[in-house]
């Protein structure tokens, strides 16, 4: 199965991709001031990260925070999400 979106809000790191390239944004809160995804869950903003560093737009392997450098801010953590 390969990884390719946001799953809560159905944008594509594609489309996010194309976004970014027309307007510049280098960051994940740069995109998300210009569109809604990464802030329900947020499964999706290390996937985001590595999209705008590497220009892919589907993952076959999990992605963990440690593996997106170069935070925009701090993420919750699985501790903070189930309180």
């Amino acid at each position: 199965m390969n990884v390719d979106r946001c799953l809560c809000h159905e944008v594509t790191f594609r489309a996010l991709k194309d976004l970014a390239a027309e307007t510049g944004a280098s960051t994940v809160t740069e995109l998300q001031a210009r569109c809604r995804f990464g802030k329900q869950c947020g499964l999706c903003r290390p996937y985001v990260r590595a999209m705008l560093r590497s220009g892919e737009v589907a993952f076959d392997r999990l992605l963990s925070e440690p593996e997106a450098s170069g935070r925009d801010r701090p993420d919750r953590t699985a501790s903070s999400l189930s309180e």
